[in-house]
């Protein structure tokens, strides 16, 4: 898609938008149309357009990803903006103690593996 973006600088030219209609960009009432369409298909009639940018958000921020990461995946001018919309996603100091100490204590409680020595059980046929 950058290689498209790039290479397409001149916005009055056709083949500079991602998505059109006979030529032209999809404008506000084509998408609106087409969403509906496509979330009535789907069974999905309360799911709006918006609401797939904020899923691709918290997505981004579940798998891990840091603000400017999101800012940049989104848009949005400055890291200041994803904060004030996305915050509260983020894990807090205190949800990672608990995690390691989850961790700490699942570990100290796991019984110890059984190993088998294969090799001693080996027998070969001459």
């Amino acid at each position: 898609m950058a290689e498209h973006v790039a290479g397409h600088l001149d916005r009055s030219d056709p083949a500079a938008w991602l998505f059109t209609v006979d030529d032209e960009p999809m404008y506000d009432n084509a998408i609106t149309w087409r969403w509906r369409a496509t979330r009535t298909a789907a069974k999905l009639p309360n799911v709006r357009l918006h609401d797939l940018r904020h899923f691709y958000a918290s997505g981004l921020i579940t798998a891990g990803c840091d603000v400017v990461t999101v800012q940049r995946a989104l848009g949005h001018s400055t890291a200041t903006t994803t904060l004030n919309t996305y915050s509260h996603l983020w894990p807090t100091a205190e949800d990672r103690t608990r995690t390691a100490a989850g961790e700490l204590l699942r570990s100290a409680l796991r019984p110890p593996e059984v190993t088998t020595n294969v090799g001693a059980a080996r027998h070969t046929e001459q």
